[in-house]
């Protein structure tokens, strides 16, 4: 039995919009996504902005119904076993909200104890353990308002570990931590199913999935546009390899015209702190960087390096493809 399992999954939303005269729209948010996860795997669920992961992970934590299709949950319906769901998952999102900074991380989790139902006579070893798995043991009795994001984000994790779910869902939970805090956080993350949690993570973070997916989904526009292990995804950009440009500014129509470059298979431009990086995908065995260089006469460039794709740049190829 699966862990998750998710059948053409779809999702549309009905608004209206207009005035005077008011017209019926609908917006087909997730539209027949199938996969499914094994137990104790970590699945990685990327994409950009408003493609519909969270809408995922909002129907298998039973938040919000399907519109069609069908998921299960360790082979409980998420429509009609919702109660059987809820016991077996945890729910872990980025962002600030879900504690009370006025009460102390202990104090937060005896309520969160309570609302799961865990036993009283559980609840102390139960917290104490979850602390030491999210590596807050010691800070307990300090209020989360002194608490820096990446340990709100263990907080968050540890909240949601409390009724110890087989399987847990964590939204984005590094989105805004700072570099240490978010390797603390990776290193919790990988600990859950070094215990046999089933865990679905989404993230915007490339290098975070690399690290710690067993394998991943990339969704674009409400439909998944490949599934594999990051060394399969990476594998798609094989043979190619990655012109990486640092200038300061890129003039108009610059990109454009090195995309139609002979032997460019796509470009991208990443914002670097002062800078912009311009990174050229290359087809087989074509040199392109006379030429790109030429597209950029009289820009000032920074620095130019050729290296092998990455994962980030295979995701970048597969959502740019719109």
């Amino acid at each position: 039995m699966a862990g998750i399992e998710v059948d053409r999954i779809s999702r549309r939303y009905h608004s209206r919009t207009g005035v005077l005269w008011r017209q019926r729209q609908e917006t087909e948010a997730v539209r027949e996504v199938s996969f499914a996860v094994r137990q104790g795997e970590l699945f990685g669920l990327l994409g950009p902005n408003g493609a519909g992961k969270t809408t995922i992970i909002k129907m298998l934590t039973t938040l919000l119904l399907p519109t069609s299709g069908s998921a299960r949950v360790l082979g409980h319906d998420v429509v009609s076993a919702t109660t059987e769901v809820r016991r077996r998952v945890g729910y872990v999102f980025g962002g600030d909200r879900g504690l009370y900074d006025r009460l102390s991380a202990l104090d937060n989790l005896r309520y969160f104890a309570e609302l799961y139902g865990v036993p009283a006579r559980k609840q102390r070893r139960r917290i104490a353990q979850v602390l030491e798995t999210v590596d807050l043991a010691g800070r307990q009795r300090e209020r989360v308002e002194g608490f820096s994001r990446g340990m709100r984000q263990r907080l968050h994790i540890a909240r949601g570990l409390l009724h110890d779910p087989p399987v847990i869902f964590l939204d984005e939970p590094s989105i805004g931590i700072d570099p240490i805090g978010a390797r603390k956080l990776r290193a919790t993350v990988a600990a859950l199913t070094a215990v046999g949690k089933t865990v679905l993570l989404t993230t915007h973070y490339m290098y975070e999935a690399d690290e710690l997916c067993d394998r991943i989904a990339v969704i674009r526009d409400g439909s998944i546009v490949a599934e594999g292990t990051p060394a399969e995804l990476k594998a798609r950009a094989s043979g190619s390899t990655v012109l990486d440009v640092v200038v300061y500014g890129v003039p108009d129509g610059t990109v454009e015209r090195i995309g139609d470059l002979a032997g460019v298979r796509s470009v991208a431009v990443e914002e670097r702190a002062q800078a912009q990086a311009l990174l050229v995908r290359t087809e087989p065995g074509a040199e392109v960087a006379q030429a790109v260089l030429a597209c950029l006469d009289g820009v000032t460039i920074g620095s130019v390096l050729t290296r092998e794709p990455t994962l980030e740049d295979a995701y970048v190829e597969l959502v740019g493809r719109s």
